[in-house]
């Protein structure tokens, strides 16, 4: 009998499911200091962003060689030492259609937000100001999008902000696409010199690097904003509240942070900066979306597995 070991939180239809299948399912998601111990006993690893699968704990899960598969429920798999995982015999997924339009969805909605000074005009109402005349905003159509990352979220968002009237331009590590006649192919340079908004879509920088610092911040348009859905040490925090005190940029959305829960006050109580606790995947729809990919990928390696028996035990 399979067991999964779920140490982030899923949605409820998973579990459910699994235990349908006949699996045994455990639960740990609020101890995390017993994952050595829990990867030792376990064939299948079910993690989310915030449990983190080091190399001590691949070394765990080696002493047994009960551990086959980790799959990560979301994009991408920056919490999990992938090489070293799979170079243990260990197999690793993830669920990278999930929650495309979800995190995309985000991303737009933190434009709007700074376009249209919600954030700020939402506290001042609270504060019971009739902050009218400081409210006049901008409109998304017309205005350049940049996106650095076109895969599934950056072209999800692209088609969202092209029904909005905005155009797109757009820097990809693998280069052109030949994806939308009217999105323009740019350097990395050209996206923060050119856009109204920039929007990251991309894993962390293997070397740890920022990819926005402080000269990328002088590189944009003083009336630019920065949107960051992707990965929180993409954005060199700092750099970003000086640029902003000092007007290099317009703004900024930010879900994701250097450490989370993030800690970095003057960055979430910024009057021009719209904030989310890292809430990209956090719609019912994307759950279930997620829940339904981990749910195939774990019946392909029962599949797989009970195949593996049956030919074994004709030998």
């Amino acid at each position: 009998m399979i067991s999964v070991l779920i140490k982030d939180k899923v949605d409820q239809f998973l579990i459910e499911e699994l235990k349908k299948r006949k699996m045994i399912v455990r639960d740990h998601s609020n101890t995390p200091d017993t994952l050595l111990k829990e990867v030792k006993e376990n064939e299948i690893l079910i993690v989310r962003s915030a449990t983190k699968v080091t190399k001590e704990v691949i070394d765990a899960a080696a002493q047994t060689g009960v551990l086959n598969l980790i799959i990560r429920a979301g994009v991408g798999m920056d919490n999990i030492e992938l090489d070293y995982a799979q170079s243990k015999g260990i197999m690793v997924e993830n669920t990278p259609e999930a929650s495309s339009s979800a995190v995309a969805e985000l991303a737009l909605a933190h434009m709007l937000a700074l376009a249209r000074k919600v954030v700020f005009a939402n506290l001042a109402m609270r504060e019971e100001k009739w902050n009218k005349k400081q409210c006049q905003g901008i409109e998304l159509s017309g205005k350049t999008l940049g996106i650095i990352g076109m895969g599934r979220i950056g072209q999800n968002l692209a088609h969202k902000a092209s029904a909005l009237g905005m155009k797109i331009i757009y820097s990809d590590i693998m280069g052109f696409k030949n994806i939308n006649s009217t999105w323009e192919f740019v350097s990395v340079e050209e996206v923060l010199r050119k856009s109204d908004f920039v929007s990251l879509h991309i894993p962390s920088n293997q070397d740890g690097k920022f990819l926005i610092g402080e000269s990328e911040f002088k590189k944009m348009k003083k009336s630019g904003f920065l949107i960051n859905t992707a990965r929180g040490n993409l954005v060199d925090e700092n750099a970003l509240i000086e640029a902003l005190n000092k007007g290099e940029i317009a703004g900024a959305g930010i879900d994701v942070y250097c450490h989370e829960p993030c800690d970095n006050i003057k960055l979430v109580q910024h009057e021009r900066i719209s904030v989310t606790p890292h809430i990209g995947a956090a719609t019912e729809e994307a759950q279930s979306r997620i829940g339904q990919q981990i749910l195939q990928l774990i019946e392909e390696y029962r599949n797989k597995k009970e195949s593996r028996g049956v030919a074994d035990g004709r030998n």
